[in-house]
């Protein structure tokens, strides 16, 4: 069958083309997901914004992109419902309505392909620079004919965009500064991004009847907060049906190449998925050896030799003269077992302490999401969330949580409507009143997240943080400012009597922003010393601190809290993130402060008080 039309999506720095007659029509696998649909609607936002049109227009695309990408069912779910209509999201106009269905049927948009058509591809990666947007790209792309970030780079060094209006010396540098991490965007995805093709992927392959074993493998098996690739790991006596099966993935955009037992794909948004399959004798030592990390897989390599022992992807091998004997490899525990190793978490295996540990006897028991009683960071419609507290608090309840802290924003974050003093005992007065309702079996802390401010100090005075039960003090304003000023913010926090814990401590955001100047050092010096704890946030995308900064604060004796961070129902469901950033950090159930009764971690918390 011909195709009769052809998408061209711009997705990773790329621009891939596909049949969308192909697309309906390859084995009927094709299906529009929530997320593509908002990521083509950012991006058409992006473009319009770029060619200045009328800013209402662009306004409804990014609100249609935020609401198809929060919806808590699938879009199709919504069309194969003859009672409802697409309209009747909070949101979503005729117009927009519209586009979706046309997204939905043919896997394209018109207005997409031509706004690509109109636009350099590479000028995209420009607008994700830090520090710049839609507009200033535009200016670039105009006054300078900067088109890639290798052309922004060179214009950068050769001081010529600190000519044009609105830019200067120092944004120019900020700019320099923010190419890597632009580019970086185009090679690595957050891991809940690729957990999410993962599943997609599992799910396929999962009606396969020849598959005998299925494992993933790599950064993503180890938990690390970007992946570049995804490994799959199979074994199978059909290599043929697991391939065909493959290839019959939605999102699936080109077979790279597939040989006898090696398959490679690429998906729309550019990720890398590497299927292998391997003989049932060899699964474990393939999973252990692709599961990495290389230097830990080197250390390895390193003890089998020491033992007469040769270890790769196919199994593990007795040295006898020219001879190698298969010694194991089915599994990963009989892989390590050769070596009187224990079968390593994945997380643990990048050679920082994990040996030493085996080699004591003292490898430990990670934290897991069953741990966990509270969430104490997570926003309302009070200030910028989502849901209201009573909707909150239902679905932390439904999680198996114990307690939750409402912490809505202070007043200094006014694009968030902030709460100010008055507005803030107001709702927890509210939060007292809920409590009365809701008995001993669930209590909401009485909280805040409470700016610290650029010239120091706190957003709200001492003697309404007194009256709070859980107070997280965070820098949103003044990341620029120098190492010094943003160091002493934050130890000036750390001595408040009513902060308990610093939020998203080095304020990173991953593939969008670095993290600000901070003596990371004389903060873990502060918190251990007046008893305050530090936030591990579980967003996706910020993982703040990460995983060596929360080895090190563990090493301090300062509890880490991992919170969600949550301004949505949906949100709360972060938790897992932030679990897999403790446990790369070789943290246990008695490192975080949230695994603590609630009688526990109020203790926890007067202790903080009374060492300020």
């Amino acid at each position: 069958m011909k195709a009769i039309a052809f998408a061209c999506v711009h997705l990773g720095g790329r621009r891939v083309e596909f049949s969308t007659k192909d697309c309906l029509y390859r084995g009927s696998t094709f299906r529009m997901t929530n997320s593509r649909i908002a990521d083509i609607f950012d991006e058409i936002a992006d473009l319009l914004e770029f060619q200045g049109s009328n800013p209402f227009r662009v306004r409804a695309y990014r609100n249609g992109a935020r609401i198809i990408r929060d919806l808590p069912e699938s879009i199709h779910t919504v069309l194969a419902d003859d009672s409802r209509k697409l309209t009747d999201l909070e949101g979503i106009g005729k117009d927009l309505a519209e586009k979706i269905q046309t997204l939905v049927e043919t896997g394209a948009l018109k207005q997409h392909q031509e706004l690509l058509e109109q636009v350099p591809a590479t000028v995209l990666d420009i607008m994700r620079v830090p520090g710049l947007g839609p507009k200033k790209a535009a200016l670039l792309y105009k006054e300078l004919n900067i088109a890639t970030l290798e052309q922004l780079k060179a214009a950068c060094e050769a001081e010529q965009v600190r000519q044009l209006k609105g830019f200067g010396a120092k944004t120019e540098q900020t700019i320099l500064h923010g190419i890597s991490i632009a580019a970086a965007a185009n090679e690595r995805i957050y891991w809940a991004e690729a957990d999410s093709v993962a599943t997609e992927i599992r799910e396929l392959l999962g009606t396969c009847s020849s598959i005998e074993q299925l494992e993933f493998a790599g950064s993503y098996r180890r938990g690390k907060e970007t992946v570049g690739d995804l490994d799959v790991l199979v074994v199978s006596q059909d290599v043929s049906e697991v391939m065909q099966r493959l290839g019959e993935y939605s999102d699936l955009a080109e077979v790279i190449g597939r040989g006898d037992t090696k398959m490679s794909i690429r998906t729309h948004k550019g990720l890398q998925i590497d299927l292998r399959v391997v003989p049932a004798e060899s699964f474990g030592a393939a999973l252990q050896y692709f599961t990495g990390s290389k230097d830990h897989n080197v250390a390895i390599r390193g003890l089998a030799k020491q033992r007469g022992l040769k270890i790769n992807e196919y199994g593990v091998y007795r040295i006898d003269g020219d001879k190698e004997v298969y010694v194991a490899g089915a599994t990963e525990e009989a892989v390590y077992a050769t070596l009187d190793l224990p079968c390593f978490p994945p997380e643990l295996r990048e050679a920082r302490r994990e040996f030493e540990w085996a080699a004591k006897g003292e490898l430990p028991e990670l934290i897991s999401i069953k741990d966990i009683r509270g969430d104490l960071h997570m926003h309302t419609t009070a200030t910028d969330g989502r849901a209201s507290l009573e909707e909150m608090v239902a679905a932390a309840r439904e999680r198996g949580l114990s307690y939750i802290a409402i912490t809505d924003h202070s007043q200094r974050v006014s694009m968030a409507r902030g709460l100010n003093a008055a507005r803030l005992l107001a709702q927890w007065a509210e939060i007292d009143a809920f409590n009365k309702r809701l008995g001993k079996e669930f209590t909401v802390l009485k909280g805040i997240e409470c700016d610290i401010l650029e010239a120091g100090g706190m957003d709200l005075p001492d003697d309404v943080l007194a009256e709070a039960d859980w107070v997280l003090a965070s820098v949103h304003y003044g990341q620029q400012q120098s190492r010094e000023q943003i160091t002493q913010r934050i130890l000036d926090a750390i001595e408040n009597p009513w902060v308990t814990a610093i939020a998203h401590p080095t304020g990173r955001i991953l593939n969008r922003r670095e993290a600000y100047e901070v003596d990371i050092d004389a903060v873990f010096a502060a918190a251990a010393e007046h008893g305050k704890l530090l936030e591990l946030n579980a967003n996706p995308a910020r993982l703040d601190l990460h995983d060596v900064h929360c080895a090190a604060a563990k090493s301090h004796g300062i509890p880490i809290v991992i919170n969600t961070d949550a301004h949505s129902i949906d949100g709360l469901d972060c938790m897992r993130y932030g679990i897999l950033q403790a446990r790369r950090a070789g943290l246990t159930k008695e490192d975080i402060a949230n695994t603590r009764t609630l009688p526990q971690l109020r203790s926890l918390i007067r202790k903080g008080r009374s060492k300020t």
